[in-house]
């Protein structure tokens, strides 16, 4: 009877120990999965700016002097080539008039020599030393001449002043700024670009802006430029001028404005994305893991990645359908072939599997 049991007792360890050997042999990779979809671009793009000044300057006179008025104040409206400030020109005047009765004299003998020189009246040494004479005092004058028409300091466009550095009175150095200005029209907007947008500058279509502090009215806008060169933040800087519009108030630098940037999506409709969790390198290729459900088993797929979307999908030029199933987690763990298991979705109803 004993015997009897023992016996019982070992074929049950037996039964159970094959069991579990078999579990084991059939134990799956379990991963995560996800569906390749059909990459829509987005046909717009809303990006913060604000609006500056499409031109500044720091005016300087190019001569030394006392200032000796400044005709204009701080938010004044000026013309290009109108006075903003002026020196005092009693020296530049001085030097000037001095230099103009030298060059009268100098010139009335060189005329004489010349004269001389066509009836072979005086040597060509002579006459070469009198027509240089003439140059260099020609040069001075005119040079006195531009000294003292730089005295008036000029707008160099039409705009509005900023800033007035110095008083009346007061000594200014030549090439010291003196009034800083901002020009009035052809105001620009300036953004930075994401990285994602950046990429996809080529497919710029068309720009508008909306301004709240002026009402909100779209305002047109033309593109300038993009910086190619990402600053610290990764972002890139694009400038964009503002179109003439019928604006019920007028813009001015400083602004905040939301720039709309719509996209041109010709030649987008084969791009598929995947997550970028799925995609994994080596030998210098992207690839991914394709599922196929009938033999529950992976295939290495080689892709092309185009970009990286603001949602952290990585978007595929060739490689993939829409539709197919890729692995999305453990890419790194799996052999071509391998036969894995799919993990199941979570519950809608057993919110973080608590049950």
């Amino acid at each position: 009877m004993k015997l009897l049991v023992l016996l019982s007792f070992a074929t049950i360890l037996f039964m159970s120990s094959c069991s579990n050997g078999s579990q084991a042999e059939k134990q799956l990779a379990t991963v995560k999965v996800d569906t390749v979809r059909h990459y829509g671009v987005q046909p717009t793009s809303a990006i913060p700016g604000r609006v500056k000044a499409s031109s500044s300057a720091s005016i300087a006179f190019r001569v030394a002097g006392t200032l000796q008025s400044i005709p204009v104040k701080n938010g004044s409206y000026v013309k290009k080539g109108s006075v903003i400030a002026q020196l005092d020109p009693r020296d530049y005047q001085v030097q000037l008039s001095a230099t103009e009765a030298e060059y009268k004299k100098i010139k009335g003998e060189v005329d004489r020599i010349v004269k001389l020189h066509e009836r072979n009246g005086v040597s060509d040494n002579d006459y070469e030393k009198a027509v240089y004479g003439l140059q260099q005092i020609e040069a001075k004058y005119s040079a006195h001449k531009n000294a003292l028409a730089d005295t008036r300091l000029l707008a160099p466009f039409d705009g509005y002043v900023q800033n007035i550095i110095f008083d009346e009175g007061e000594t200014v150095g030549a090439g010291m700024p003196v009034i800083s200005m901002i020009a009035g029209r052809n105001l620009e907007v300036e953004i930075n670009l994401p990285s994602p947008e950046y990429l996809r500058r080529d497919k710029f279509k068309s720009f508008s802006c909306v301004i709240d502090a002026i009402g909100g009215e779209p305002i047109p806008l033309k593109l300038v430029s993009i910086n190619h060169n990402a600053n610290l933040n990764q972002l890139y800087t694009m400038r964009l001028q503002m179109a003439d519009a019928d604006l019920s108030s007028s813009p001015t630098a400083g602004m905040s404005a939301m720039v709309t940037i719509v996209y041109d999506n010709a030649g987008d409709s084969n791009q598929t994305s995947i997550p970028l969790s799925a995609v994994f390198e080596h030998d210098g290729k992207a690839f991914a893991w394709v599922y196929d459900a009938a033999n529950q088993s992976v295939a290495e797929r080689e892709i092309t990645v185009s970009t990286i979307d603001k949602n952290g999908y990585a978007v595929i030029d060739n490689g993939l359908e829409a539709g197919e199933v890729v692995v999305s987690a453990g890419v790194h763990s799996l052999k071509a072939g391998e036969k894995v298991e799919i993990l199941p979705a979570p519950s809608k109803t057993n919110v973080g599997g608590l049950l």
